[in-house]
């Protein structure tokens, strides 16, 4: 686990966290206040469409307040507080990184919300779970796991009969070089890209039916495209409120994931599938 949690900073996305409490400062939040999980929900959220990307799954997984849901990778912790704060429902957040899970921890009190979410850091695969779950939920965490077929029968395992596993994630559209495949190894910690087949064979191999499996690779193209456009139009704010480092930071990693999806070989999915 210590492996992985060192190596993933690679990527620069999970660099100069600070980034969260100025943002605070911006907004004029100190250390000591009480926060709503919709006023951060704008720099709490590290995947595409935010907010928005959740309650898809909320929608889909038919989550309320009697449901019980682990999210894998949970990053600031914005997924899980948007999801307690809109259902109700309790949320087991699993994040590999220390320093992540702690700000996340430290947001989520301040929330009011510590009843709803419980943050755990450490690696997915290590962990004993003795709890069941309605629902598994990640967004764009788990091709930074190699170890697919163990990552699902694991998930299956804590799965309550019929619970469903849905993830946000990213897939190879078409074949990579050696190059493309190092440089996405390094700067998004890509550890497992499989094709469109494989992925969703990988499923259905450890005992999983595909309820949808949507293509989001065009429309994660025009987001990276215009988010990328829209942090360097804004440069100037980002470089007073943060620093010039975190800026080159940010902008490094946005400008490397929007070249790889405008290659048309990086891809993205959402997928939804129930234990069998």
């Amino acid at each position: 686990m210590l492996d992985h949690a060192s190596e993933i900073k690679s990527m620069k996305l999970y660099t100069h966290i600070d980034r969260v409490r100025r943002e605070l400062d911006a907004i004029g939040k100190d250390s000591s206040a009480d926060l709503d999980a919709a006023e951060i929900s704008a720099f709490d959220q590290m995947h595409y469409h935010g907010t928005v990307a959740v309650d898809h799954a909320i929608d889909m997984m038919e989550i309320g307040s009697d449901s019980s849901v682990l999210e894998i990778g949970s990053g600031f912790g914005g997924p899980a507080r948007h999801i307690a704060n809109r259902t109700g429902a309790k949320v087991t957040a699993v994040e590999l990184q220390q320093d992540q899970n702690d700000l996340a921890a430290e947001l989520t009190d301040r929330c009011h919300l510590a009843h709803l979410i419980d943050h755990v850091a450490g690696d997915f695969l290590s962990q004993q779970w003795e709890q069941r779950f309605d629902g598994i939920v990640s967004w764009l965490a788990i091709f930074h796991i190699a170890e697919r077929d163990t990552l699902l029968r694991s998930s299956r395992e804590i799965l309550k009969p019929g619970g469903l596993f849905f993830a946000e994630d990213m897939y190879s559209r078409s074949p990579m070089d050696d190059v493309e495949r190092d440089e996405l190894g390094r700067g998004m910690y890509a550890a497992y890209l499989p094709d469109w087949d494989t992925y969703q064979k990988d499923f259905t191999d450890q005992g999983f039916d595909l309820i949808r499996c949507d293509e989001m690779s065009d429309d994660w193209t025009d987001f990276t495209t215009n988010r990328l456009a829209d942090y360097r139009a804004a440069r100037e704010r980002h470089v007073q409120i943060h620093n010039e480092a975190t800026y080159n930071a940010m902008e490094e990693f946005y400008d490397l994931v929007n070249r790889h999806f405008r290659s048309g070989k990086l891809g993205g999915v959402r997928i939804l599938a129930r234990k069998r």
